[in-house]
């Protein structure tokens, strides 16, 4: 059974109050979220843009997984997670988007972050218990790998 890895989030890069214009105006938010814990160089916010142009990172239940071009790889140091909550909602094309887990990954390692988030968040109860999260611990906890055993 392969082993399971603890998504890499910093709590500092946890937002439960966000608000935004749009959804260009919450990609780049997350990606500054992202900036702020040292996980990308600034030209990884465009590429996050031009990601969303080329094919929408609209996932279902609410949520949303902006993420960059495969070109913008270099400008990643680490791998790293974003989690942006609109309780306001924000409009995705016209998808109701409250929610938005922000990645950026070196090499491929955006594969297995969006394979392990896929199986978290295919869960209508913890995509639902994380649109409601109203504490960061719970947020962190909510994004932790989904033990086989249980």
């Amino acid at each position: 059974m392969p082993e399971t890895v603890p998504l890499p989030l910093d709590p500092r890069a946890v937002r439960l109050d966000a608000t935004a214009a749009g959804r260009d105006d919450a990609i780049l938010q997350c990606g500054r979220a992202l900036l702020e814990v040292g996980a990308v160089e600034a030209p990884y916010l465009d590429a996050m843009l031009e990601r969303e142009r080329s094919i929408s990172t609209y996932v279902g239940e609410g949520v949303a997984i902006p993420h960059g071009t495969l070109a913008a790889k270099d400008v990643v140091r680490h791998d790293a997670i974003c989690v942006l909550r609109f309780p306001e909602g924000v409009d995705w094309d016209g998808e109701r988007v409250a929610v938005c887990v922000g990645i950026a990954a070196r090499g491929d390692g955006h594969v297995r972050l969006l394979s392990e988030l896929a199986q978290i968040l295919m869960d209508p109860g913890r995509a639902r218990a994380l649109r409601e999260a109203a504490e960061v611990a719970e947020v962190v906890r909510l994004l932790q790998p989904i033990e086989e055993d249980q």
